[in-house]
């Protein structure tokens, strides 16, 4: 992407563009970010930048900026408005050689425009929706928006902790650096950013005069609003905006007179902001001090987001904190009306014909993929957030259903063209399969169907971009309007041509959705079959009977309820299943158990692999000659690419058929042979009439009966023996388990199953954390049965009551829920269960629900091993739950040293945590009087409850292609196109996703740890940088990835040279892993191991020391004591000791290390006898120095002075730092090593890579040792 060079007009230019919040936000970053992309747009000719001058109306009067050919016009003029000497335009268009152009076409199209060409800003009259777009904008750039209205995204969303971590750090010494407490309890309080300066303002209001709108006689006239603008000096001015810009009226609050002022208070300018600077003495200066406040910010935490939801956080400050200040602001009530004007339609979008149409735009060129990517991305986020607020409105009630008189689950609804209806089974639809239950588990099938269609981009089928939203117990799922399908029909006449009408009792199978049905199949291994209607009539159909085909009155194919694109997981039905009659209440709840597809996917590969692999063998067998062997040899290749391979099938065909193309015809592999496809429809009660029929019925079966034995006996022991042997990185909480089981095609029902594999050390923590993935699982339910029909109101009472029983009982036994009896006067309908509840009946309704959906047992005295802190943030997460950040108090005694209690209580003693829980809840009168007992929560904390959104969105596939396409280029050392691949990837990213995208967080991670791995430090420090922030913003301040990303900051920072910003980012990423994981996470050995090293570095030899103590103490207790990790780290811990001159405790640990060795590897290991060889050497030298202190000690008995000795010993380590040869002579030097410091540093470094952490690899030069071979 361009890159638009700043204008000579304003020293305070760079950033200042954070201030706009417009949706083209790819260019803003360009603009604040130069560095990384000028080397790539530098080497591609195609795209090369050229600039352009353009000449503006008013002083600086000509700016320059650099454009691509390939950028549209309207991208160009987004650079222009965002440059600081340019701010004032907003409605103008630009000709060149006197020609208008067109916004939207792209600068190569424009006839003559080139290098050096000049293009003239021509400021345009406005119209109404132009003035209220400028008033907007001047809004925004001047600081007088507030905090907005906002219904949806939470409090606080989208903030980011970077700048506050940074400021930390600059601040520190390398003591300060080094001081880390590992004992200390987690503080919810770190997730809470630091209170700042509140940023100068420019004008007191700028707002809506109480004159709008003008008078029709005036509208002939060109009046289009009036304004009223207070400025800092406390002067009022009623402002006109006319189609000619805006000036100062006559009006006042009680005489309306329009017309301009006369002189010297008359005032007039085109742009908004200039007549600011005309009426208001200070305007100007205060605002080049907004700009500079602004330019402290890093700019990625300041824009706002137009492409992703912003993450809510689960923790906020207190309302009376600075950070969540409410100003007064009566424009903010009036944005509605400026943004989509009188009668609101502005905003009103046909969501189905944009999303088909986006569909059918072209998709042959690169530049058509990306714009047609680039389009699709922007839809659905515009789209997710529309539905998600109608969503909310449904659920509290505020919108008519179109069925009024239906049962409440039954109810539809149309708002803002989004089709809306509830995630229960409201028709009887899945009595069958398991009513309400079955029903929610369909909707989010059916969106991951969906968003698989989509990302499979079939021509000529469409899907009804779909969002499911889970809120305060209800499931809403919001739908585009296919159209026709409220059409009335005829008698006989159905709406579904292809797959079930009216439960499976009915099939059609119209042929026109065959060819097309058939695409989507191959695609998602799904078999052709036949199925029956209720007269036993057989249809042969590409899809499962319960995927429908719809022809909508435009003519397109729709395909609708996705939820059945894999079969049925038969094993886990038989287990669980039982008949109507015995049907209890902890049966398993629904019939909806499919397969994954991934696990599909994954089993296609493995048959692949074990069918070539036969082949091959055949060949073999049929091979004599020499040269018929080599040939096999070239047909192994289809088998290892595709073991590698995940992704759709179609692409490994290629591959096959150009290796098969160098055989001779019989000797030839012929993929086409290779079958691999399921019956999704097997088992779910199809009755087959003829035998052969039966047969074929009976084989199907038994390949889903496979497959079902492949995820119990193959993927799910892979997967736990994977975590164990650390091949794969240790989860940090419920999300990324759930991501990483899912990956692997497993289910999370079978979190039972992976809890019952879990044995040993390692495994344990697995287990832990399993555990409460089930628990927070099952709380979700129980918690979802008592809010869902609960009036809002009510509900804090409600959360907060749930969360004293499950979390809240070791400090309050016996908590009473705190209704405010006014609120519950107002309600008398309201069921109001939820109060009965005790800890003890909570506990047994888990337990229920987790037998029910798990098949798992959990022990009584379970509920009390819990770490509270992590489980309330699984909870909260799962159900949006915005708490006030606070110390919880989860124990009555507070002091006592096991990590239940202290987990969140940050070291205050239990009465001092009382008193804050009483002031806390001061600001509500109900909760002070109704309530006398403390408790863990009160109604008060329970800030805000934000939507669980699951989206549609499909992944962009052309800017994947570019990354794996420079990845695979380095690999195989051509670095320089790698590098340009991997600079497009980057563009392609920001391009289509914009900046604030999880999507781009991800690729800036990967493409920092590509640049670090090629030494451009520079580079991969900046791209870490923005992965942090985006992915904060976007993902949320605590999350893994976010700890992940921070790690890796730590790294690359520590490699470019700063090893004490490195530590602060290392010491954050702890603090979060207390919050999301608690104390002793596996990986985070490897992290306190780098830190150790870094302090090495920095010299720090005591702290490092320190460091290392740590890390084994972690080791020992996750690994084990005689675990081949811990004797790694005693080894470095030894030579650490040695460096701090403690030489009797570094000959300990190295003989203790020795010992491990020897008793796990063997008297031949390498390792063994390097630490043998150490071991003799710091014999001897505890020997020499025990000798010279005991002279030191007599000489100085004989003088009488008395020191320890270990300063004498710190006092010689210092001084000889010459390097010698390896062999110790112990009489030569008083050192604990004879080499030299930086040569016992180059040692410990070599060794730092012992544990296979696969994330982090990169933080070492050194290659991995020998205790991970031998291991």
């Amino acid at each position: 992407m361009p890159e638009k060079q700043d204008t000579t007009a304003q020293p305070s230019a760079p950033e200042a563009e954070t201030q706009n919040g417009q949706p083209e936000e790819t260019k803003v970053d360009s603009n604040g970010q130069p560095s990384d992309e000028d080397a790539g747009d530098a080497g591609d000719a195609a795209d090369a930048l050229y600039p352009l001058t353009i000449h503006l109306p008013r002083d600086p009067n000509k700016i320059h900026v650099m454009v691509s050919p390939q950028e549209q016009v309207h991208e160009l003029r987004q650079s222009i408005i965002e440059l600081p000497s340019a701010f004032q335009y907003s409605c103008f268009h630009l000709e060149h050689a006197g020609e208008r152009i067109n916004d939207f076409v792209q600068i190569s199209d424009v006839k003559g425009l080139g290098p050096e060409a000049e293009i003239r800003l021509v400021e345009d009259p406005y119209n109404e929706k132009e003035a209220r777009i400028h008033v907007i904008r001047i809004r925004d750039l001047v600081g007088a928006a507030g905090d907005r209205t906002d219904t949806l995204q939470g409090v606080m969303p989208g903030v980011s902790l970077f700048d506050s971590v940074t400021t930390r750090a600059k601040d520190n010494d390398n003591v300060q650096a080094s001081a880390y407490d590992f004992d200390a309890p987690a503080n919810p309080l770190a997730l809470i950013p630091g209170e700042e300066e509140p940023a100068p303002k420019t004008v007191k209001s700028i707002a809506l005069s109480p004159w709008n709108p003008p008078p029709y006689h005036l509208r002939q006239k060109g009046h289009l609003l009036y304004l009223l603008i207070t400025t800092n000096e406390g002067e009022q001015y009623q402002i006109t905006s006319h189609v000619g810009g805006f000036y100062v009226n006559k009006s006042s609050n009680s005489k309306f007179d329009p017309m301009p002022r006369a002189a010297p208070k008359g005032h007039a300018a085109h742009s908004l902001l200039t007549l600011l600077t005309q009426i208001s003495p200070s305007f100007s200066e205060t605002f080049e001090q907004l700009l500079q406040y602004n330019n402290h910010k890093d700019p990625l935490a300041t824009f706002q987001m137009t492409n992703a939801i912003p993450a809510a956080p689960w923790l906020v400050p207190s309302q009376n904190s600075p950070l969540l200040a409410h100003t007064p602001d009566i424009t903010r009530t009036q944005e509605g009306y400026l943004i989509s004007g009188v009668d609101n339609t502005d905003t009103l979008r046909d969501w189905n014909e944009e999303f088909q149409s986006a569909r059918e735009l072209p998709k042959e060129t690169v530049q058509d993929r990306v714009f047609r990517e680039r389009f699709i991305s922007k839809l659905f986020a515009d789209y997710s957030d529309a539905a998600a607020r109608g969503a909310i409105l449904v659920a509290r009630g505020e919108v008519t259903p179109l069925n009024p008189t239906e049962d409440r689950d039954a109810q539809i609804f149309v708002y803002n063209n989004v089709f809306f209806s509830f995630g229960a089974d409201g028709v009887g639809t899945f009595t069958s399969e398991g009513g309400d239950d079955a029903a929610r588990v369909a909707t989010g099938k059916d969106v991951n169907g969906v968003r698989l269609v989509n990302q499979l981009d079939i021509d000529g089928l469409y899907s009804p971009a779909t969002v499911v939203v889970d809120y305060l117990g209800k499931r809403i799922v919001g739908q585009t309007v296919v159209p026709g399908i409220f059409k009335q029909r005829e008698p006989g006449e159905n709406s579904i041509e292809y797959g079930a009408v009216e439960g499976k009792e009915i099939v059609a199978a119209d042929e026109r959705f065959a060819a097309t049905f058939e695409k989507l199949s191959k695609a998602l291994q799904v078999k052709k079959h036949p199925v029956w209607d209720k007269d036993g009539k057989r249809f042969d159909l590409e899809a499962s009977v319960e995927t429908k085909g719809l022809m909508g009155t435009d003519g397109r194919k729709y395909v609708l309820d996705l939820y059945r694109i894999t079969p049925l997981d038969v094993l886990w039905l038989e287990e669980n299943s039982t008949t109507e009659e015995q049907k209890t209440e902890l049966d398993y709840p629904h019939r909806m158990t499919v397969l994954r597809s991934e696990l599909v996917e994954l089993l296609r590969n493995h048959n692949w692999n074990e069918w070539v692999n036969k082949e091959l063998e055949r060949l073999k067998q049929k091979s004599k000659s020499k040269s018929e062997g080599e040939q096999t040899d070239k047909e192994e290749k289809p088998s290892s690419t595709e073991e590698k391979t995940t992704e759709e099938k179609e692409e490994d065909k290629p591959t096959e058929s150009s290796e098969d193309a160098a055989m001779e015809d019989e000797d030839r592999i012929d993929a086409s042979e290779f079958q691999f496809s399921l019956n999704p429809d097997a088992f779910s009660g199809q009755v087959p009439q003829t035998d052969a029929e039966k047969e074929e019925l009976a084989a199907d079966e038994e390949d889903v009966r496979n497959a079902c034995k492949y995820l119990r006996e193959i993927a799910i022991p892979t997967f736990v023996d994977h975590i164990k042997a650390s091949d794969l990185p240790f989860p940090m909480d419920g999300l990324s388990l759930t991501k990483m089981m899912h990956k692997r095609g497993i289910n999370m029902r079978y979190l039972g199953k992976i809890v019952s594999l879990c044995e040993g050390p390692r495994l344990l923590r697995l287990r832990d954390l399993c555990l409460h993935e089930i628990i927070s699982r099952a709380f979700k339910h129980v918690a979802g049965k008592y809010l869902r029909y609960l009036p809002i109101p009510l509900t804090s009472a409600c959360i907060a009551h749930l969360l004293n029983c499950l979390l809240g009982s070791g400090f309050n036994s016996n908590p009473t829920a705190d209704i405010d009896e006014s609120l519950k006067a107002l309600y008398p309908e309201a069921d109001l269960a939820f109060a009965s509840v005790t800890p003890e009946s909570l506990r047994k309704e888990i337990a229920a629900q987790v037998f029910r959906r798990f098949r798992f047992t959990l022990d009584s005295d379970l509920q009390f091993q819990m770490k509270p802190l992590q489980l309330l943030r699984e909870v909260s997460l799962k159900l949006g739950f915005q708490l006030q950040a606070k110390n919880f108090q989860f124990t009555s005694d507070s002091s006592t040293g096991n990590t239940t209690t202290t987990n969140g209580v940050n070291g205050h003693a239990s009465g001092d945590g009382k008193k804050k829980k009483k002031k806390s809840r001061d600001g509500s009168p109900s909760s002070v009087n109704s309530i006398t007992v403390p408790t863990t929560f009160t109604p008060d904390d329970v800030v805000n409850i934000v939507p669980i959104i699951k989206d549609s969105a499909p992944k962009s596939a052309i800017s994947e292609e570019a990354l794996e396409g420079g990845r695979h280029s380095i690999m195989q050392n051509n670095r320089k196109i790698g590098q340009e691949l991997l600079l497009e990837s980057l563009t392609l990213h920001e391009q289509i996703y914009g900046i604030l995208h999880p999507e781009v967080a991800r690729a800036y991670s990967s493409l920092a740890q590509i640049y670090y791995q090629l030494e451009e430090k520079e580079a991969a420090v900046d791209l870490a940088r923005k992965a942090v922030i985006v992915s904060e913003r976007t993902i949320g301040v605590d999350s893994a990835e976010t700890l992940l990303y921070y790690l890796n900051l730590g790294l690359y920072v520590h490699g470019s040279g700063d090893s004490k910003a490195a530590l602060a980012y290392v010491k954050h990423a702890l603090d979060l892993w207390k919050i999301i994981y608690g104390p002793d996470h596996p990986d985070s050995i490897t992290t306190l191991n780098n830190a150790a090293v870094m302090l090495q570095h920095m010299q720090a030899y005591h702290e490092s020391r320190i460091w290392f103590e740590q890390a084994l103490a972690v080791c020992e207790r996750v690994m084990g004591k005689q675990s081949l990790p811990a004797a790694s780290l005693l080894f470095q811990l030894a030579q650490a000791l040695a460096l701090d001159n403690e030489s009797k405790a570094a000959l300990g640990k190295m003989r203790e290390c020795y010992n491990i060795f020897l008793h796990q590897l063997g008297p031949e290991n390498n390792n063994t006898k390097e630490a043998e060889t150490w071991l003799e050497q710091l014999t001897q030298n505890a020997v020499a120095i025990a000798k010279r202190d005991k002279d030191a000690q007599a000489r100085r008995l004989r003088a009488g002075i008395r020191f320890p000795p270990r300063n004498v010993a710190l006092g010689g380590g210092g001084a000889g730092a010459t390097a010698q040869p390896a062999a110790l002579s112990a009489n030569k030097s008083d050192k604990p090593d004879a080499r030299s410091i930086d040569d016992l540093i180059k040692f410990i470094e070599g060794n730092t890579a012992q544990k296979k952490s696969t994330k982090k690899r990169t933080a070492r030069s050194g290659p991995k040792t020998r205790v991970g071979a031998a291991a």
